[in-house]
């Protein structure tokens, strides 16, 4: 007769699962084992539990489907929870297998004894612990359910005596129900926001990632109002393609077009986004949000007209109602506005820097130039953010995926290893921050033991570089950011991966292209310059003062080289302060 383990497996395949990114021990040792008896699933052995969930989260994002993590008792769940985190405020659905201490012993403060209901409350949908075999296949299908539907995360508590016992039978429904309603606002609802469409003319809609379903639909209602497309990080790619009215993203990584378009709007159309930036937002115009999740309407911004819908459907059954605005004068201003901040972006790519000092844009660029059409990017948290979201741009086909709610460092790598394993044959390139990549650095072995050919793009600048900025526009002078790397391309190497130093501008742009030509895993270590800037898309005077204020502090604390180093490497950029 089948065991817990074998049940627990066999639900697993039913529900799609191709892999469990698990490192394996004591209590997760049943599961690991019926895992190798079934022989359909791979299990994946990482280093540290943190990069399995980063590694499952990015392959849920990519695939839309179910992925699964598991971590053995005690410190196997501690090192789940930050990837889970991640995984659950990106919306990926997730099951976390979280095996625990054996069940006569809970509450005897037993040897990595956690409490799996505490730990993991905040960072999933379903969180339980089975009990007995006859409550175990319940629990794990509804974990499933409520991963798939409600978008996060799921953890099953499963004790690891309860794994070697015989299995019951499952008296529910095991399959995965994936309905797919039309979900819109009222026939009123569409008619009352279609006459405030009517009333403006200088109306601007801003997409994030509930929008990307909705491209031809978005471009199609922005060339009946001829209205200009701001979106989000998270939307770029879905957004930006094949879409003359895109003006850029707005936020703390965006450009300027998208933020004095949307300040200059009299209408603004919020399409699937829950925009965290608040003193982005303008605050003098009407403001209709749109969101499949109504309990999110009107936490950012002084919202006009709520509506609870799919952004597909939605707009689907509006532009029926919509008449053409033929005035297209505001979409020109804000075009031509864009081209000028496009041409500005690209001087940085044009001035590639120097030894030791390569310009992380040149490189951004380089990657943008060099990648194919559907290849898939993931960007470390920070300065690596800044440039794969301004210079990678959309084709329709490519992805790029990152910590762009949760924010933690780490991501990119762990999370490339998950996207090489769910869409072999397609191109991978990790854009990993120094700072980043050294925290899981040991899962470069899992990259070599499975002969994943991802291509490690290390923007080397030997710092903290948005901590540093922080500190910078703060008006402090920067302190322990600095940071005292190995040479990363000779620790790839003692991995069993190649690994790539460059040095030189000159250098960069045929070593990315050996790179992603190269048939395996490469890491190229590219010092890039650790002064470079990313300046947001409106600077408040308090930014200049503070930057002002950090360089004297820095110049009468005797580093006056990093004074001039900082202005050297950003005169583009100060010039246009004065």
């Amino acid at each position: 007769m089948a065991n817990v383990a074998d049940q627990l497996v066999a639900m697993l395949v039913n529900a799609g699962i191709k892999r469990i990114y698990a490192v394996t021990g004591d209590s997760l040792n049943e599961v690991n084992d019926a895992v190798r008896r079934e022989g359909s699933i791979q299990w994946v052995h990482v280093r540290h539990e943190e990069a399995g969930a980063y590694a499952a989260g990015a392959e849920a994002q990519l695939t839309g489907n179910l992925a699964c993590c598991a971590g053995s008792s005690g410190p196997g769940h501690v090192h789940l929870i930050n990837g889970l985190y991640d995984a659950h405020r990106s919306g990926a659905p997730v099951i976390a297998i979280a095996s625990t201490i054996p069940s006569f012993e809970y509450g005897t403060q037993y040897f990595q004894e956690t409490n799996t209901i505490k730990l993991f409350d905040d960072c999933s949908h379903y969180n339980q612990v089975a009990a007995t075999p006859k409550q175990f296949p319940r629990m794990l299908q509804a974990g499933i359910q409520a991963a798939l539907h409600r978008k996060g995360v799921s953890v099953i508590g499963l004790p690891g005596d309860l794994t070697s016992m015989d299995a019951e039978e499952i008296t529910t429904a095991t399959v995965s129900f994936n309905p797919k309603p039309v979900i819109r606002p009222s026939d009123e609802d569409l008619a009352e926001l279609a006459a405030l469409i009517g009333e403006h003319k200088k109306t601007v809609i801003f997409c994030g990632i509930g929008a990307t379903e909705a491209h031809d639909e978005v471009v199609q209602l922005s060339q009946m109002l001829n209205a200009p497309v701001a979106y989000s990080f998270r939307a770029k790619m879905g957004i930006q393609y094949g879409n003359t009215n895109e003006v850029g993203m707005t936020g703390l990584l965006g450009s300027p077009s998208a933020y004095h378009s949307m300040h200059e709007a009299d209408l603004l159309l919020l399409l699937g986004t829950d925009f965290p930036y608040t003193p982005f937002m303008p605050t003098d115009c009407k403001i209709v949000q749109v969101d499949i999740r109504p309990e999110q309407i009107g936490r950012r911004a002084k919202v006009d007209i709520g509506l609870c819908g799919d952004v597909k459907d939605t707009l689907t059954a509006l532009m029926p109602l919509i008449t053409q605005n033929t005035d297209d004068s505001f979409l020109k201003a804000q075009l031509d506005f864009y081209a000028g901040v496009k041409k500005n972006m690209m001087t940085y790519v044009e001035d590639t820097g120097k030894n030791e000092k390569i310009h992380p844009e040149y490189i951004a660029g380089l990657l943008d130039e060099l990648a194919t059409d559907d290849a898939i990017f993931t960007a470390d948290t920070g300065m690596c953010c800044v440039w794969g979201s301004r210079y990678i741009n959309a084709t329709g086909k490519r992805k790029m995926i990152g910590s762009f709610n949760h924010g933690s460092m780490a991501n990119a790598m762990p999370q490339a290893i998950g996207a090489a394993l769910a869409c072999p044959g397609r191109q991978v390139i990790a854009l990993c921050g120094d700072g980043g990549l050294s925290m899981l650095l040991g899962d470069l072995a899992t990259i070599a033991q499975y002969n994943l050919p991802v291509k490690l793009i290390v923007f080397n600048n030997r710092s903290l570089g948005m901590v540093k900025l922080e500190m910078e526009v703060a008006g402090l002078p920067d302190w322990q950011t600095e940071m005292h790397n190995p040479d990363f391309a000779m620790v790839a190497q003692a991995m069993g991966i190649r690994g790539v130093t460059v040095k030189e501008p000159e250098e960069a742009k045929e070593a990315i292209r050996e790179a992603l030509m190269f048939d395996g895993p490469v890491l190229v270590n590219i010092f890039t310059d650790p002064n470079a800037l990313a300046m947001p898309p409106k600077i408040e005077f308090s930014q200049v003062k503070g930057m002002a204020l950090s360089m004297t502090k820095l110049m009468l604390n005797g580093r006056m080289d990093e004074v001039l180093d900082t202005v050297k490497a950003n005169y583009k950029h100060l010039k246009d302060l004065i």
